[in-house]
């Protein structure tokens, strides 16, 4: 496995502007599989919070940097769709929310709303004991008792503290919900028809807007249910609005992929 990233090959939610420069932080293993977007460039890039990575390690260290209610000390975290951004000393709460487009982008939330993530189930399964493991789409598991409450593609809303399920939205035809993918990615609206596909392929998912005029469809697996929380948030931090002068020195100056791994084991001239 290498230990750069090339920035033409991103995925599309990460917010990198791929022909500025050749190479950019690459994501530990961890939630959200490859669609994670490293923590410093959200620090860095999106919020300017941070000029380097030695800042973002520094910062972390404070233990003042809250991802999903739990201190974070690795700058390479992948942080994806639904996180809770917390800024303690700076009284900074984002929800991090698709745009349209797919990118991802930072919505703020105050700090009632920061107390809580929300999860789409992915996943649903009887284990050793009789409870029921629900999968969510980050990969965080959930044990509860009652298999029939929860679906899969239903959303629930689970506590940063104790792992308490505190809200349950059902996918079904009239739900809320928001496409995290695909060409409509970023829009929301209510289902009008769930379309089951037979055999192997996706279902299709018909979605009406606040402009009877602008439905849309998309596929299940694209589709999240959510609340009306999720709209009545403030404006967004737009993820996307890279700032190019704040890129890290070493992956800018790298021209061979050699040259990019020597840079990696030796964390970067911008660590200075």
């Amino acid at each position: 496995m290498t230990k750069h990233q090339k920035r033409l090959a991103v995925p599309k939610s990460w917010p990198v502007e791929r022909k500025e420069e050749t190479y950019t932080t690459k994501a530990a293993a961890g939630p959200h599989g490859e669609a994670g977007v490293p923590l410093l460039i959200v620090l860095r890039d999106v919020l300017g919070y941070v000029d380097s990575k030695k800042e973002a390690r520094f910062a972390l260290e404070q233990d003042s940097i809250l991802v999903n209610g739990k201190a974070v000390s690795d700058e390479r975290r992948p942080i994806g769709m639904f996180d809770i951004l917390a800024f303690v000393e700076r009284e900074e709460y984002y929800r991090v929310f698709p745009d349209e487009g797919g990118r991802l982008s930072l919505t703020p939330v105050d700090e009632d709303s920061a107390g809580s993530k929300l999860g789409k189930i992915v996943g649903k399964q009887q284990i050793g004991g009789g409870d029921t493991q629900l999968t969510l789409h980050d990969g965080e598991t959930l044990l509860v008792e009652d298999a029939t409450a929860y679906d899969t593609n239903d959303s629930i809303v689970v506590s940063n503290e104790g792992d308490e399920i505190v809200a349950h939205f059902t996918y079904e035809e009239g739900a809320l919900v928001t496409a995290v993918s695909g060409a409509h990615a970023g829009r929301i609206g209510t289902v009008d028809e769930i379309q089951v596909t037979p055999g192997s392929s996706a279902n299709n998912v018909l979605i009406d807007t606040a402009d009877d005029d602008d439905r849309f469809e998309t596929i299940e697996e694209y589709v999240v249910v959510i609340d009306e929380n999720f709209t009545d948030d403030d404006t967004d931090v737009d993820v996307a609005e890279e700032d190019a002068d704040a890129a890290d020195e070493d992956d800018s100056e790298a021209d061979t992929e050699s040259e990019a791994d020597e840079d990696v084991d030796e964390d970067g001239g911008d660590d200075e």
